[in-house]
């Protein structure tokens, strides 16, 4: 039985950075690396695709820095009233 692949849907998703990350929040992953037990995923700004950065996609769970989907500011203060 093949083993399970670490975050299955990276590619394609889109994600909100609670602090701007080279001037924006907006990012798309567009790529994904495995190195050993690693998984990197390759982000690219959604209103700039020249800002790309690799991040470990395991830090895409921490919800004190990621949200999933496209989150507007006021959406994410929101978010941050609740936590």
């Amino acid at each position: 039985m093949p083993k399970k692949q670490k975050f299955p849907y990276l590619v394609g998703s889109r994600w909100t950075s609670h602090q701007k990350t080279w001037g924006w929040r907006h990012f798309q992953v567009v790529n994904r690396k495995n190195e050993g037990q690693w998984v990197f995923a390759e982000m690219v700004a959604a209103c700039d695709p020249n800002v790309r950065f690799w991040l470990n996609a395991k830090q895409l769970k921490d919800r004190s820095l990621w949200q999933a989907g496209w989150q507007s500011t006021q959406e994410l203060e929101e978010l941050e009233v609740v936590e």
